[in-house]
């Protein structure tokens, strides 16, 4: 199987909830992926550390007990001061609590710095093609000196 690059996966902050993490990472991998699983409860520091440590293409961060917005502010801000600039950022799950309205927790979060944002019924082969997409701009847009 090819490889297609290494990634960070994990839950931000003090959320618990591993199970669907552990399925995003077993599809990674059967995907042709590295996958460095970080687990459950992992603050964001932790997160640009195992990047910078391996290397990393990107971050599948997931997060569902609501306070995404508050674990990740500045987050892409600190990639770059860790030298992590064009680390991909995806984040999904359930990012803010009450009743949400996803496309303004899109933009939100894609403001900033995640690339992409999923809902937490996203299908995890949609998000796959779309990093498998995302790696081969980002490859052809270094190999043209972006």
């Amino acid at each position: 199987m090819e490889y297609l690059g290494t990634v960070i996966t994990g839950t931000v902050g003090v959320d618990a909830h591993v199970i669907g993490t552990k399925i995003i990472s077993r599809a990674l991998r059967d995907a042709g992926f590295k996958v460095i699983e970080l687990g459950a409860q992992t603050p964001p520091e932790e997160f640009i550390m195992a990047a910078q440590e391996t290397a990393a293409d990107a971050m599948l961060i997931s997060s569902l007990y609501g306070m995404a917005e508050l674990d990740l502010e500045g987050f892409r801000q600190k990639c770059i001061e860790a030298g992590l600039d064009d680390i991909i950022l995806y984040l999904g799950g359930i990012l803010g609590v009450s009743r949400r309205d996803f496309p303004e927790d899109e933009a939100r979060f894609k403001a900033m710095g995640f690339d992409r944002v999923y809902p937490p019924d996203a299908d995890i082969r949609a998000a796959i093609e779309d990093l498998k997409g995302d790696l081969a701009r980002r490859r052809a847009a270094r190999a043209q000196g972006y």
